[in-house]
């Protein structure tokens, strides 16, 4: 939902109050995952989407009652196959949306939550609609101090990056309450500035990535001819990759088509616990560098995780049709996807919703265990 919070900045502005509808459960398929919010004013005007448009004619008469009353409301929405023009989901998914109220006491919270420089975690009780920010060094909440099973709780799920519907305490006094997690936007390092380069860095802007590019030729570093790159960096590229920060989500593409630049930072690469590692080339280069690399130490394991040359057979040729089938294959792998066509295959488009991790298996909540093939339910109490 953090990609809503520059729509309403000037309703926060102006005191605007609105109703906020968000996606909180999901069963099957669905367009849009966990987190996915509408939001409505009383003047009628809208922003967001929740399921690409088919459910959003009832969610928007929703807000509307519940911005009139102050009464949050709690729905589910599903195909109906007796009636082909019943309110659902024409994927035939299952959508339970959550709506509330936003006024003078919420907006700071989603403020907080939304525009917190690194991870955070929103919070909304699904019965009272209190909602609670918390950060790694702070915590509000629209109805005063939040308990502290609630922050913790938030933690740990900003720690596992997961969502979903959690249940506090047990007995008469449990209550459900939805916790979104929001992590620091993952990192996507280039190696070399060029054509490609400045195509990839909007590519991966629209993909969510922070985007770094390494050059190691002061006079090819311009900032001004990258304005889709969040950071320059002029160092070569395997002094800089020893001494940046680097996780499991970090995509490292090299571009530079250079043996004395790709092959130093390939071998880094490729001995760090990243996500992806890409490097740009002909076939012929591609054989001629896996070569130096098996002779720089670089083990059969190692280069088995090197993609190259870099990208999904698209057949394009341009920089923008290469940077797309880049981007495409960083997508597949993040995903699990096959990359093959939607209409060649059988198996559910939407495999995930919002990821989970236990021990060394990634659970997706309300999509499917990578191990077992189970479907797991996005709900769990703590």
């Amino acid at each position: 939902m953090r990609e809503l919070a520059a729509q309403l900045a000037g309703w926060h502005a102006e005191g605007v109050e609105y109703a906020l509808a968000t996606v909180v459960d999901i069963r099957g398929s669905a367009p849009l995952p966990l987190g996915a919010s509408m939001a409505v004013d009383a003047a009628g005007s809208v922003r967001g989407s929740l399921s690409g448009g088919c459910v959003e004619g009832a969610v928007y008469d929703l807000c509307i009652a519940v911005l009139a009353s102050g009464v949050p409301a709690r729905q589910s929405f599903g195909y109906s196959d007796s009636d082909a023009f019943a309110v659902g989901l024409t994927c035939g998914g299952e959508l339970e949306v959550y709506v509330q109220r936003v006024t003078a006491a919420e907006r700071p919270v989603l403020d907080a939550a939304w525009h917190a420089p690194g991870s955070a975690a929103l919070v909304r009780d699904l019965v009272t609609g209190e909602t609670v920010a918390v950060t790694p060094d702070s915590a509000i909440g629209s109805a005063g101090d939040p308990p502290d099973s609630t922050v913790d709780l938030a933690r740990a799920m900003v720690l596992q990056g997961s969502c979903g519907i959690r249940t506090i305490g047990c007995g008469p006094a449990a209550r459900e309450v939805f916790v979104e997690s929001f992590a620091a936007p993952p990192r996507l390092i280039v190696f070399g500035a060029n054509v490609f380069a400045g195509a990839l860095a909007r590519v991966g802007r629209l993909l969510g990535y922070h985007i770094t590019l390494c050059e190691a030729r002061p006079v090819f570093a311009d900032r001004a001819g990258y304005p889709d790159v969040d950071d320059v960096v002029t160092e070569w590229p395997d002094r800089y990759l020893r001494t940046t920060e680097v996780d499991s989500r970090t995509v490292l593409c090299v571009l530079t088509h250079d043996p004395k630049f790709d092959i130093p930072v390939l071998v880094e690469a490729l001995r760090l616990p990243v996500a992806y590692v890409g490097a740009m080339g002909s076939r012929r280069a591609d054989t001629e560098r896996r070569a130096r690399l098996r002779e720089a130490g670089v083990t059969t394991a190692g280069l088995a995780r090197l993609h190259s040359p870099i990208g999904l057979e698209l057949g394009g040729r341009t920089p923008e049709e290469t940077a797309v089938a880049i981007g495409a294959e960083i997508v597949a792998h993040r995903h699990g996807g096959s990359a093959r066509s939607l209409s060649a295959t059988t198996r559910p488009i939407h495999v995930s919703v919002a990821a989970e991790w236990s021990g060394d298996q990634r659970i997706r909540s309300w999509g499917v265990s990578t191990s077992s093939g189970e479907p797991v339910s996005s709900h769990g109490t703590y």
